[in-house]
């Protein structure tokens, strides 16, 4: 679907050299957008022009003209101006929407195919027989990206991706809802990880600026078949989720990156519970301060290296010993041992993996 924004570009870009006052109106007569304020009673004309079998007709200096798809009326568009040649800018504008719809139509149809392939909803030969149909190769390195955004009703961010990443640039961008977005990308011959994360942070940072949205990106694996395209979407959503769990830091998830947190994600809630019960027996995880938190992170990001570890905290050696041993008379583990540190690291993010659950669940 047009946008209202350009709609309203062009409808002020044919005023600016056709020196006509020009206004689009719904099939029902209802107005869209204009370059000047209507009145009502250009509403009603609109209204009455719907209903009649007519193409085109003129109120005085006001003419109006019809735009379809096929049979089936899409817009009403008028103009207003004195001279002879008004209708004949009307026509001119009324062939260049007319345009604008049948090409968008062309991209609906193709976005509609591309939504069904990584939904896997087509047989193998249809895929085939519907790719050749709109020219597009079947095998080709490809990966998916998924965009999750606060709100898209407007088609806002939509308009500023297009450009950047729609067809024009080899690329395919269509809305699977209001707050996700499915980019499509072809992976030229050399392309790696390092190209695919570039990627994935440009997008971040045109939505961020330009769209003035906090967004979060997650992408799947490469394929090579467009029939593949559901795994790599799978895989997308699955980063998107499990990326929001454990790497909540972060507004960048891939896929080949998601680690122990993928495992977790993939386990029983019986089985989580019955893990937590052993490992936090004797203390509850909300029983750990944020300081003492803080330490095990430390600890754990420096590889269990005490020196290391507390010069990055800014205390002293023995405090961090300190901190260690009360933690180990708390929960029976002595995270100096790398077994006993695997162990809580797993059961805190276990812990992390419940609170996201059952938060859903309320």
């Amino acid at each position: 679907m047009i946008s209202n924004n350009t709609l309203k570009a062009t409808l002020e870009g044919i005023k600016t050299i056709a020196k006509i006052e020009l206004a689009l109106f719904n099939p029902d007569g209802t107005r869209i957008t204009a370059t000047d304020s209507i009145s009502e009673r250009d509403e009603e004309r609109a209204q009455d022009f719907a209903l009649s079998d007519a193409d085109s007709q003129s109120f005085g200096e006001t003419y109006f003209i019809k735009i379809r798809d096929k049979n089936s009326l899409v817009y009403m568009l008028s103009a207003t101006g004195a001279g002879d040649e008004t209708l004949t800018y009307l026509r001119l504008a009324a062939f260049q929407l007319q345009t604008m719809v049948n090409s968008d139509k062309d991209r609906f149809d193709k976005d509609n195919f591309l939504k069904n392939v990584i939904l896997d909803n087509l047989l193998y030969v249809d895929i085939l027989d519907r790719a050749k149909k709109f020219h597009i190769e079947n095998e080709q390195r490809r990966l998916v990206y998924l965009i999750e955004i606060r709100d898209d009703s407007d088609n806002a961010i939509m308009e500023i991706l297009r450009p950047l990443y729609g067809e024009s640039t080899g690329g395919f961008l269509f809305k699977v809802d209001e707050q996700h977005i499915v980019y499509v990308r072809n992976l030229a011959e050399g392309e790696g990880r390092e190209a695919c994360e570039d990627t994935a942070r440009s997008i971040l940072d045109v939505v961020n600026t330009e769209g003035m949205q906090k967004c979060h990106v997650a992408y799947g694996n490469q394929v090579s078949e467009l029939r593949e395209l559901s795994r790599s979407y799978k895989e997308a959503g699955l980063a998107m989720e499990v990326g929001k769990i454990f790497q909540s830091e972060s507004d960048i998830t891939a896929y080949d990156k998601l680690g122990i947190g993928r495992l977790i994600y993939q386990l029983p809630v019986t089985l989580c519970r019955m893990f937590l019960n052993e490992v936090f027996s004797n203390a509850k995880p909300e029983d750990l301060d944020e300081e003492t938190l803080q330490t095990v992170r430390q600890f754990f990001t420096d590889s269990l290296n005490i020196s290391e570890a507390s010069r990055n905290l800014y205390i002293h050696r023995n405090t961090l010993v300190y901190r260690l041993d009360k933690l180990q008379k708390m929960l029976g583990l002595n995270i100096r041992n790398f077994e006993d540190a695997m162990t809580l690291k797993l059961a805190l993010m276990v812990d992390e993996y419940m609170r996201y659950i059952e938060k859903d669940f309320k």
